[in-house]
């Protein structure tokens, strides 16, 4: 790194658990390089359960701004003093940014799935029927994305409570979907943790037995690895794939923007992921 941290430099980061897989940092700081922001990004690692201490201490560190990972999405929507509308429809947020004091939270999930779907996929998503796995903060941008872009929405996790809440976020065109639904799907995705590596679910399936095939398009929010064994499945099968860092890399360009006006195009960070040895 060419740029000089210094006392005044701006810091940022990203809090998880787990998070030392996170990539957020490698794309905040390549963005920081090319636009000669003087800024640093670095991992937190903070517990489920800890997140409001984690937070009152940020903001008494002066740290400008964090990325938001699982466990603590829900937790940051409900502790953050301003909250946007899309935060408030999700009851999840990604991205803090602390103002004079205050904290206020954002959601870039939606929109950087749809920039992945864009540039992976080129779908045209009015009238396409989607399966969505998955019922955390992320699942639930998608969800909402995806019946705001004209798709009609499928919900399925093994808690039927959770899917009825998070189909709500969708409004008229979302519902409770059934796995055996799965085949008549044009678009499937896992928000689910499913796939991870170093997690106990890295060896599970989001959707059972059931894997994608040609004709319909699978995208993984996972990404690590950078191919899932169900992503790879699909791929075999003649699935259109799109990975989970395609995502990772368009929600992280409105991040940038909203802590520090920092605007950089998707090559900046696809080069620094190309670097790193992360980009297939």
């Amino acid at each position: 790194m060419s740029r000089q941290i210094s006392a005044r430099s701006v810091v940022v980061g990203v809090v998880g658990d787990p998070v030392h897989h996170s990539l957020s940092p490698l794309l905040h700081n390549a963005a920081f390089e090319a636009t000669c922001t003087d800024a640093v990004s670095v991992g937190f690692l903070v517990k489920d359960g800890a997140f409001q201490a984690a937070l009152e201490g940020l903001v008494a560190l002066g740290v400008r701004g964090v990325s938001v990972t699982m466990p603590h999405k829900e937790a940051a929507a409900k502790l953050a003093a301003v909250t946007s509308p899309l935060v408030d429809r999700l009851g999840a947020a990604n991205c803090l940014v602390v103002t004079d004091g205050h904290v206020h939270a954002h959601s870039t999930d939606g929109a950087g799935f749809l920039g992945a779907l864009h540039e992976g996929a080129q779908v045209d998503l009015p009238g396409m029927r989607a399966m969505v796995a998955g019922t955390g903060g992320a699942a639930r941008a998608i969800i909402a994305a995806l019946c705001d872009a004209g798709a009609e929405v499928h919900v399925v996790s093994r808690s039927t409570d959770r899917a009825v809440a998070a189909a709500k976020v969708g409004g008229a065109t979302a519902l409770v979907g059934r796995l055996e639904e799965f085949p008549t799907m044009d678009l499937v995705v896992n928000a689910t943790p499913c796939g991870m590596a170093g997690t106990s679910h890295e060896m599970t399936g989001p959707f059972g037995d059931w894997v994608p095939q040609r004709g319909q398009v699978a995208f993984d929010a996972v990404y690590q690895p950078r191919q899932t064994r169900w992503l790879l499945a699909a791929a075999a099968q003649g699935a259109t794939v799109v990975g989970g860092l395609s995502m990772l890399v368009h929600q992280a360009i409105g991040q940038l923007v909203h802590f520090t006006g920092c605007a950089v195009d998707a090559s900046v960070l696809w080069q620094a992921l190309e670097d790193h040895g992360a980009r297939g």
